[in-house]
C-alpha cells in the first residue's frame, strides 16, 4: 500500500467536475484506492463517496492505493491534483 498528503488546490475544491475526473482517472486502474479528509475515508472511485469529503480548497487530503498498479495509480492522481485538476489557469 502506498500513501501520499495531497491539498486540494484548485479554487473550487473537490466538486462535481473535479470529482469526475478523479474518478476517470483511477477507473483506468486495478488498484484500490481511498481519500481521507476531515476525519473521513471513502472509497476514490466512487463519485458520491469523494462528493461526500466536501473537500474545499486547502483541505489536506490522504490519498491510499493498494493494488498491482499502485504506483502508477498514486502518480496519476498526484499529477491530477498538481494539475488542479485542469480548471485554474
Amino acid at each position: 500500500m502506498l500513501e501520499r498528503e495531497l491539498t486540494v488546490s484548485n479554487r473550487l475544491g473537490l466538486h462535481a467536475r473535479a470529482t469526475a475526473k478523479l474518478v476517470q482517472v483511477l477507473s483506468g486502474f486495478r488498484a484500490n484506492a481511498t481519500l481521507v479528509a476531515k476525519g473521513r475515508e471513502v472509497n476514490a472511485k466512487s463519485i458520491m463517496g469523494v462528493m461526500l469529503l466536501a473537500a474545499a480548497q486547502g483541505t489536506p487530503v490522504t490519498v491510499r492505493v493498494d493494488g498491482e498498479d499502485e504506483a502508477a495509480a498514486l502518480e496519476a492522481v498526484t499529477d491530477l491534483f498538481e494539475r488542479r485538476f485542469d480548471e485554474d489557469s
